[in-house]
């Protein structure tokens, strides 16, 4: 089975319960940004581009918001801000894994934010490559059945090039190669299967159990660190008791 951090079920009930479109809209219109900057304007031809315009347009994110972050990032509107993806890694209470990845123009001030964060809750930034071996670079696509077979929509999925599959907590997750992650969701949507979340994803080759106030002060660090302007995505390797991912909700 494809297996993922219970860490990326905290944060989709976190979204649907307390869901700050400010922020988020933030992040990805910096997404956007970058995209067009690295592969051009036109998402036909820029798969990054079409994956955050698509992620953009599942969050609630206004047309006239998304084709401006566009056409600021490709000239039309001038300026803008040149941002850089940097990736930040560590450890955290228990000896967990963590992966922050950021989108930054400003390398020291998020350097140091990251490493604040992970000292104020009991972790240490580690250098680069110190913990990516941990995680395997995966597509990944929440579809919430609904009523619908399980076994039927993973079916095709898997006819449309997905690799594995999961049921969890009433959705169905399914792991795609990252190349073929547009082309499958692609396929479940011509099909009328709506799907939640599609995203590049690193998942865990193997988790670490956490319990009581160690895992409650690992759940602070990764929130800090999600809630950083900077940080677009973060990744663990822990496992959080039924209790405290109920109470971070």
């Amino acid at each position: 089975m494809a297996g993922h951090s219970k860490w990326a079920q905290i944060k989709r009930q976190k979204a649907a319960a307390d869901f700050r479109k400010g922020q988020v809209f933030s992040k990805l219109a910096r997404e956007i940004q970058v995209a067009v900057r690295e592969g051009g304007p036109n998402p036909e031809a820029n798969v990054r581009l079409r994956m955050a315009i698509e992620r953009a347009r599942r969050e609630g994110m206004p047309k006239d918001t998304i084709e401006g972050a566009i056409a600021k990032a490709s000239g039309a509107t001038g300026g803008g801000e040149q941002y850089e993806t940097v990736v930040y890694e560590g450890y955290g209470p228990g000896g967990i894994a963590i992966m922050a990845i950021a989108l930054t123009d400003n390398r020291n001030r998020t350097a140091s934010e990251v490493r604040h964060a992970f000292t104020k809750h009991g972790g240490s930034l580690g250098e680069s490559g110190s913990v990516a071996w941990q995680f395997d670079t995966v597509g990944q696509i929440v579809v919430p059945l609904g009523g619908r077979d399980a076994d039927e929509v993973a079916l095709l999925a898997i006819d449309a090039g997905a690799r594995d599959f999961e049921i969890d907590d009433g959705t169905l997750v399914v792991t795609t190669e990252p190349e073929l992650l547009s082309d499958v969701v692609e396929k479940l949507q011509e099909a009328g299967i709506p799907v939640q979340q599609a995203d590049i994803q690193r998942v865990p080759q193997t988790t670490v159990e956490l319990e009581g106030s160690q895992a409650q002060t690992a759940l602070k660090l990764l929130e800090t660190l999600e809630d950083l302007d900077d940080i677009q995505e973060v990744y663990t390797n822990a496992s959080f008791p039924a209790e405290v991912r109920e109470a971070a909700v």
